[in-house]
């Protein structure tokens, strides 16, 4: 299945996930500008993937369960911490597992993550 006709909705997810991301600002005990973001990471098979944007792939088997990692970057402020969640990992047509994946609630929606 090719993602290429969904790349809207994957700049969508994208946009979505950074927006997160900017919600676990760290800024300085002094007011100053943010230090910190939540990175979108995920773990799988003890690797790291970061995720990649304006790269085509096509979305493969199902291969497991990857982690989000916790976001909490603003220890001082209550609430604001996002937890960690599992999202199904996928592979990716043409690319070692180890090289890269695609993570995603369905292989619709899945982002294109590569070992950093």
């Amino acid at each position: 299945m090719t993602t290429a006709p969904r790349a809207g909705r994957r700049l969508i997810m994208t946009s979505l996930l950074l927006a997160a991301a900017v919600g676990c600002a760290e800024t300085s005990g002094t007011g100053g500008a943010a230090e910190a973001l939540c990175a979108y990471l995920v773990t799988y098979d003890s690797r790291t993937y970061l995720d990649v944007a304006n790269v085509e792939f096509t979305v493969g088997e199902k291969l497991g369960t990857a982690t989000v990692p916790a976001c909490d970057d603003t220890p001082n402020d209550p609430g604001d911490a996002v937890p960690e969640r599992g999202i199904t990992a996928y592979a990716v047509e043409g690319m070692d597992p180890a090289v890269g994946i695609a993570v995603g609630d369905t292989p619709a929606e899945a982002t294109l993550m590569k070992v950093r």
